[in-house]
């Protein structure tokens, strides 16, 4: 099989020549790395990875396909939203043959359909020490010498790009969750339509006041928290009120932006399936998969609240609760598909604090 030339270029001037096995397009982003070794029809179709050049470190990937577009509950059952939101893939061999009772094509014809650039044969690990001791670069995939405008997607609100358009229910059960839609991944709707709830889904920036729900819900998403106005401003509201509230990832930034403290962003962010946190006050630590390029400053945080887990590698903040209200937030995702599902309980106290909270008002 014949693959034609593509070059992948960073910021810094760092050159890598590979082969297409995708789209053929030139295009530019954000260049940034995922250690997990399985799991990339979820990570392609992740919202979080909007406007990223996508590089995966593990060594054989397209190995296993990509399922087919099966969907449950309005929902694609296999993939975590309903698109591809990653600008381009880069990795080091791809797998011309793959193999799984669930696959209906190759990871190169998946590309291809949805017009996403894919190159392979290149230094992996090379790109990935770079991005370690530079940070995340900017960068451009180049084909047929088209070389693109350079492209910063923290610059733009990727969260208006990647929400919902209007107002979806999901389920008929008994507790109303609203669910602030920054970039959701589908196996959060999922998690939560298993405990019993209806789940209202709607645009990041929604005027809330005209929903009655029983807990609020604050979803992933891509990009600097900082951009989303109009969500921290809702929730800030939220804050005066007594319903439950829970985010996951960009939720917990924004989260903390509406309590009054501040983000930053990470050198290279957290992208992998294997992060340990602990558990602030216990000795109870957890593997996370993780998906983000900013996080709190832990030092900001006001005086009735504070820090929930903590990350064992670097000491960043992994979420945050509430001295006295039902508020909390992780910065990692315990619904991880492919991932571990060590804090899949959370959903669970979620949910008893709604009960709770009925009850205090029955």
């Amino acid at each position: 099989m014949d693959f034609n030339p593509i070059t992948l270029i960073l910021e810094d001037g760092s050159t890598f020549k590979g082969k297409s096995f995708g789209y053929e397009e030139s295009i530019a982003g954000e260049v940034v790395f995922n250690t997990a070794m399985t799991g990339y029809p979820e990570s392609l179709t992740d919202p979080s990875y909007k406007g990223q050049i996508l590089v995966l470190t593990y060594p054989l990937v397209g190995n296993y396909g990509v399922p087919r577009e099966d969907s449950e509950n309005d929902l694609y059952k296999f993939f975590e939203s309903d698109k591809l939101h990653i600008s381009a893939l880069v990795i080091s061999d791809y797998s011309t043959e793959y193999s799984h009772w669930n696959a209906e094509r190759s990871l190169g014809d998946w590309l291809k359909q949805n017009r996403i650039p894919g190159l392979f044969d290149v230094d992996t690990r090379m790109i990935t020490k770079l991005l370690r001791e530079k940070g995340s670069l900017l960068g451009k995939v180049v084909f047929d010498q088209q070389e693109p405008a350079s492209y910063n997607p923290n610059q733009e609100n990727l969260v208006a790009q990647v929400s919902i358009g209007e107002k979806k229910v999901y389920g008929t059960g008994k507790y109303r969750i609203l669910l602030l839609d920054c970039g959701v991944k589908y196996n959060i709707i999922r998690f939560l339509l298993e405990r019993d709830t209806t789940v209202i889904r709607v645009p990041w920036d929604y005027d809330i006041s005209q929903e009655q729900y029983d807990g609020l819900f604050i979803s992933n998403g891509p990009g600097d928290p900082k951009q989303c106005n109009a969500t921290i401003q809702t929730l800030s509201k939220s804050f005066q009120s007594d319903t439950p509230i829970f985010g996951i990832c960009l939720g917990n930034q924004l989260m903390a932006l509406a309590a009054g403290a501040d983000t930053y962003k990470l050198k290279y962010g957290h992208r992998s399936h294997n992060q340990p946190v602990l558990e602030v006050g216990s000795d109870k630590a957890y593997i996370t998969s993780q998906n983000h390029g900013f996080a709190i400053n832990n030092e900001t945080l006001p005086a009735e609240w504070e820090p929930l887990f903590i990350n064992l590698n670097d000491n960043t903040n992994e979420g945050m609760k509430h001295l006295e209200k039902p508020f909390f937030s992780t910065q990692f995702h315990p619904e991880a598909s492919g991932g571990p599902t060590d804090t899949a309980h959370l959903f669970d106290v979620f949910l008893e604090s709604i009960k709770e909270s009925q009850k205090a008002q029955s």
